[in-house]
């Protein structure tokens, strides 16, 4: 019987598939940008902080690739207070005419490039002759993992703006007014449902952006970070651009060391389609930084093209050697190893089309390392020919380095351990644990024998190690391998972590611990222990900092006592917590005409909230410079609900012309003058008011104040706490305080410090100085409502009030040495990891740190000193 077809319609009614099953109904197509929100680490390689940072090289990267095509001189970078980030730039701006789909419906160009994977203008070479993002995912996965993505674009005589969140439009292309302008303003505040990390650090931004700067000769690059204001009410900006290109690079990573040249060697050449720029310059230490690129990306993990340039450096030298007659000594030919120490460079390539491996492209696979070793091998070789004096001194570095090698090998054997994991041949004032899992087990390095003591008694003897160092290691900046390693201290560390040293012999995965602790007093020879450590962790195995186990122990800064109890906290923060929660207990703050009242929890969540709330007035204020203007902003603009802050205000003129009485009702000659009439501002359809401050300068109250990041913040604050920011305040105490307690004073005080996690401060509060003080003496608890009821007119006066009472009843001292504590509070406040507070050695800014050691630890006294004149009066805890 022939078998029976059974149309497909037919199938409408079949069961869904049981559990366990696997049919067509368990595929998932996911459309759109869902698939950048579900797995967002296969496009930006994670969702931490290396992830958070890289959606600002994605949107940089654009920019930049405006600038190699000749469109773009300027790109701006800004970090706001609430971790959003702008990014400006003087390009053509993204084109806004209407795009048709392959399915036939039309959309804004501009919506396809930011919603639609792999659709931009890079995969036809016409546009752009060289790019970093190549995919066509880079800025739409931005949008899809923000949850504010706004674009605002300058072209074709007009402005255009268009909102979006989470990938979804959620409003159309607004064509605005005309504008003299061109280029494109985006703006995005990371999701935070998505990221582990959303605080952006500026380090990070300012190494990838100064070396985009160096990379791309005369493009003007800046970087502001309001989140960091000096005294003078300055944010934190740097600007960077570099006429000379890569070889400043290459003088700003040799700055303050003693070169052996004193010119960059620089080639540069176009062959075809592909541009080859290196720069190399040696000076007289015996490490190597090295950086290369294609395309303006740094590609971490090397590739074709580094590899080429060490191969063609290698040769060359060796031929260099030969015909100068410098190897007569020397029994074989050098090695790359050799060849490298104390050199300087980089490495940049721009080709079409490059071949990257993954999306975060830290690996160039393009066949192009026969290109750069032809290309290395004439220029170079050219330049040693032409330079003999320099070839030489390159060259008896190079010989110095391979003799010195055989000595570093043999002292190198003496680190060496019989086993992984056990105990044959580790130093012997090492204190083991008996754990043999090496992620589990922590080294202590500690300042001293003494404590050293103290921490072998007082830590876990199943997970902690300890190591005491006598003395001050050998700063290693300064030292060579062979006498490095016959350095007693540095020896008995090598051995005890079990990595091994240098590039032949160094393992991570022979590490016998997961984390590794410098643990120093908190004083000057401390810090100074502490950076010897960090030097040589820097300088020979740095791979163990970029692994993320390199800590660094945070003792407690401050002791607080009340009679017979005592309390360590670990920074001014926490001592602020513990003042606001130990003033509030007990306390009543009337506020208003009525004299509503504030008391326990809510008395002291109203203090967190009041808190965040001056910290972000504080910074409007910065802005329009006049404390009565900002609260007359804050009672105006302030919204309930989610968005405290609506652009519908300032698109009617009703807000406005509030506003603007209130600011006439304000004006002083002393103050302000010269309120405007409310304006229209045609470009971006919004209405604004303005008025000229005491010093001369303009200042706008409009829709581009209200839509900053800390103007946002402070209206949601201001929201939140609307009735309790209006006086007059009465301070009072309940009645309940007034008998004598029952409790001890160090029970009282105790409790007090227990509860101080309810309170969660943010900002910065000025707690004052903080003095030692004479042996504790016995403190009665005041009987609070003795006190007379204190009034207060601001807000601000009354959080000043509530911290100056927390201080009462208590004696503070700083803390500085672990030897003055036991053992048990060395373990409570310092070992425990249910309590201990670590901080993570990272690398974030390499130039930069380069740069720092060199200065430092280096041999150049001149810029020691002047660093340390320029950088003196922020000095904290100096103990002199």
């Amino acid at each position: 019987m022939p078998e029976e077809i059974i149309p497909a319609a037919a199938n409408s009614q079949t069961p869904p598939p049981q559990p366990g099953t696997y049919t067509g109904e368990n595929i998932t197509i996911l459309e759109g940008l869902a698939a950048v929100r579900l797995r967002p680490a296969m496009y930006i390689g994670s969702t931490g902080e290396q992830g958070l940072h890289h959606l600002v090289y994605e949107v940089v990267d654009n920019s930049v690739d405006e600038a190699l095509a000749g469109h773009a001189t300027r790109i701006d970078v800004t970090i706001h207070v609430d971790n959003s980030i702008t990014v400006v730039d003087d390009g053509r701006g993204i084109p806004v005419d209407n795009k048709t789909l392959p399915t036939g419906e039309t959309m804004p160009a501009v919506q396809v490039v930011l919603t639609m994977l792999h659709a931009g203008g890079k995969f036809d070479a016409s546009n752009y002759k060289v790019s970093g993002g190549l995919h066509g995912v880079g800025v739409s996965c931005v949008n899809a993992l923000s949850e504010e993505f706004d674009v605002e674009i300058w072209r074709d005589g007009f402005t255009w703006e268009m909102d979006y969140s989470k990938g979804d439009p959620i409003s159309e292309l607004r064509k605005m007014g005309p504008s003299k302008r061109r280029g494109t303003k985006i703006h995005f505040l990371p999701d935070k449902t998505i990221f582990t990390v959303t605080e952006y650090n500026f380090d990070t931004l300012a190494n990838r952006l100064r070396q985009l700067a160096f990379l791309n000769k005369g493009i003007e690059i800046s970087l502001t970070d309001e989140r960091q204001v000096d005294t003078k009410g300055e944010t934190k900006s740097q600007v960077y651009k570099y006429t000379g290109g890569i070889a400043e690079f290459i003088k700003l990573l040799n700055k303050g060391k003693q070169v052996l040249h004193e010119k960059p060697i620089y080639m540069e050449t176009e062959q075809g389609n592909v541009v080859m720029e290196i720069a190399l310059q040696y000076n007289d230490a015996y490490s190597e930084t090295v950086f290369s690129f294609a395309n303006n990306i740094n590609t971490v993990d090397g590739g074709t093209h580094l590899s080429g340039f060490r191969t063609a450096l290698t040769r060359t030298i060796n031929v260099a050697g030969q015909q100068l007659g410098l190897f007569k000594d020397v029994k074989e030919n050098l090695s790359g190893d050799d060849v490298r120490e104390g050199l300087v460079a980089v490495v940049s390539v721009k080709l079409p089309q490059p071949q990257f491996e993954g999306q975060t492209k830290g690996k160039l696979n393009s066949d192009i390392a026969g290109q750069v070793q032809a290309f290395v091998n004439e220029r170079l070789g050219a330049f040693l020919e032409q330079n003999p004096s320099v070839a030489r001194k390159i060259i008896n570095k190079a010989i110095d380095a391979s003799r010195a090698r055989e000595a570093a090998r043999k002292a190198r054997d003496l680190t060496r351990r019989k086993g992984a994991l056990d105990g044959g041949g580790l130093p012997g004032k090492l204190a083991d644990c008996s754990e043999r899992r090496p992620e589990l087990c922590e080294l202590y390095l500690v300042e001293g024998e003494s404590a050293g003591g103290t921490a072998k008694q007082g830590r876990d003897r199943k997970f902690q190690a300890i190591l005491p160092l006598k003395g001050k290691i050998l700063n290693v900046e300064k030292a060579r391998y062979d006498k490095m390693l016959g350095h007693e201290e540095i020896r008995a560390m090598i051995t005890a972590l079990g990595t091994g040293i240098g590039k032949d012999d160094f393992d991570t995965a022979k590490l016998r611990y997961g984390k590794l602790i410098l643990m120093t007093d908190a004083d000057v020879d401390g810090s100074h222990i502490r950076t010897l450590l960090l030097t040589f962790f820097f300088r020979h195995m740095q791979e163990l900092i970029k692994r993320g186990h390199v800590y660094i122990a945070q003792p407690p800064l401050f002791r607080i006592k009340k009679g017979k109890f005592e309390q360590y906290i670990k920074d001014e923060r926490e001592y602020v917590q513990v003042m606001v929660k130990r003033a509030s207990d007990g306390m009543i703050i009337r506020y208003g005409e009525g004299g509503s009242k504030l008391e326990g929890k809510e008395l002291t969540k109203y203090m967190s909230q009041l808190n965040d709330y001056l910290s972000f007035y504080d910074k409007v204020v910065k802005r329009l410079r006049n404390d009565e203007v900002v609260r007359a902003f804050a009672e105006i603009f302030a919204n309930e609900g989610k968005d405290s802050v609506s652009r519908a205000d300032f698109e009617t003129d009703a807000k406005l012309k509030d506003m603007r009485a209130r600011l006439k009702e304000l004006e002083r000659p002393e103050l302000f003058k010269h309120v405007s009439e409310v304006e229209f501002d045609e470009e971006h359809r919004t209405y604004s008011v303005s008025f000229t401050d005491a010093q001369g300068a303009l200042r706008h109250i409009n829709w581009t104040l209200a839509s900053a990041p800390e103007s946002r913040q402070l209206l949601g604050k201001h929201a939140q706490i609307r009735e309790q920011l209006v006086g007059p305040f009465l301070i009072e105490y309940a009645g309940k305080n007034a008998a004598a307690t029952t409790k001890s004073v160090e029970e009282q005080a105790e409790q007090d410090l227990e509860d101080t996690d309810e309170v969660e401060l943010e900002g910065a509060v000025d707690v004052g100085t903080v003095a030692p003080v004479e042996a504790a003496k016995p403190v009665k608890r005041s009987a609070k409502v003795s006190q007379d009821p204190v009034e207060r007119k601001t807000p601000r006066e009354v959080f000043e009030y509530v911290i100056e009472q927390g201080r009462k009843e208590y004696q503070v001292q700083r803390y500085k040495g672990l030897g003055e504590m036991t053992a048990p509070q060395l373990w409570d406040t310092t070992m425990d990891p249910a309590r201990r507070t670590l901080l993570q050695v990272k690398l974030e800014d390499i130039a930069a740190t380069e740069e720092i050691f060199t200065t430092l630890m280096g041999e150049d006294v001149e810029s020691r000193r002047k660093f340390i004149e320029e950088n003196a009066l922020d000095v904290k805890n100096l103990d002199i």
